[in-house]
């Protein structure tokens, strides 16, 4: 059922943000140049690996830190995170199968070994577009939440709760709430927890 919902509802979003998503790749063609979509491997379930697909929102290059990324950003880049417009092209992951519309966030391939068990937890479903920590403060919430969150949803995972999710999410996505943490405009690095008590 889970599948199926993310399918149908999928298709109905591509549909209807076409033109949304034409628009923007104009944008950032004409303000930012090529490439215009952004693919980077993250960690999907069971820790499988797959590329997520979203609009590009920083210069060309690499870099090493969360601050050297802040720095890196487009003024176009940072309009379409903090209205979450970057996330658009990610309903093509759910589409392939690689992603639910609500799960844990994929996280980077870095930061595999870093997790404890508890953590490692998250990886036992389809990582999401959204979930209950995006809900509960999103980037506000420190990494430890985060995966309380993630955790919890796992041992709550229904139906019922998907669509409470989602509709919360609009809301969040409305009012920008929670696009960026404290004095800074991107989630600094995770590093492994302090306090391995759930290992």
């Amino acid at each position: 059922m889970k599948r199926f919902f993310d399918i149908i509802t999928t298709l109905i979003g591509l549909i209807i943000f076409t033109p949304l998503l034409l628009l923007i790749s104009i944008a950032i063609l004409v303000f930012d140049g090529f490439p215009i979509i952004f693919v980077q491997p993250r960690l999907g379930k069971n820790k499988k690996e797959f590329n997520i697909i979203k609009f590009r929102t920083m210069k060309i290059g690499e870099s090493k830190s969360s601050e050297e990324d802040e720095i890196r950003q487009t003024l176009l880049g940072k309009y379409l995170r903090k209205t979450s417009l970057d996330e658009l092209p990610v309903l093509i992951n759910v589409l392939k199968g690689d992603m639910s519309l609500v799960g844990p966030r994929p996280l980077l391939i870095k930061y595999s070994e870093r997790f404890n068990n508890f953590q490692n937890r998250r990886h036992e479903v389809l990582p999401g577009i959204t979930g209950l920590a995006q809900i509960n403060g999103r980037n506000q919430i420190s990494w430890e939440e985060k995966f309380n969150y993630d955790v919890q949803y796992i041992d709550e995972n229904n139906f019922l709760l998907d669509i409470k999710i989602l509709l919360k999410t609009v809301r969040s996505v409305l009012f920008f709430k929670g696009t960026s943490p404290e004095g800074k405009d991107i989630m600094p690095e995770f590093m492994g927890s302090e306090e391995n008590e759930n290992n």
